[in-house]
């Protein structure tokens, strides 16, 4: 059986570093760290992931034209903030859980694991 593929996108380094590794570490395939839309949104168009993590801000504006189209594919999504309105969020994309920058490792693998079995 193959490996669950999670698409990270993320900007910061040091966070997309991080959540990569954690996403791996836990056994699951990794697509990313994309740290702008269009490359993430070619990723996504290239190969269906089967949960995907996503920074609401990237190149100056919101992954929301990302996540419509995850959705409308039902991709499961986190959303993966310091500066979201979780009311927001909650509101565009009702089945999309939202997680709090800095998020403890063993807390987003819980998420990806729920959204997995969600899905």
């Amino acid at each position: 059986m193959a490996q669950p593929c999670v698409l990270v996108a993320e900007d910061e380094w040091i966070i997309a570093a991080d959540l990569c590794a954690t996403v791996a570490e836990a056994g699951f395939h990794v697509e990313g760290p994309h740290r702008d839309i269009s490359s993430a949104m070619l990723a996504f168009q290239k190969h269906k992931p089967d949960v995907a993590i996503l920074d609401v801000r990237l190149d100056d504006g919101t992954v929301f034209a990302l996540a419509r189209k995850l959705a409308d594919e039902d991709v499961p999504i986190i959303f993966h903030s310091g500066y979201s309105s979780e009311a927001e969020v909650a509101e565009l994309f009702p089945g999309a859980t939202t997680l709090r920058k800095p998020c403890p490792p063993a807390k987003m693998i819980a998420a990806v694991n729920g959204m997995l079995g969600s899905a």
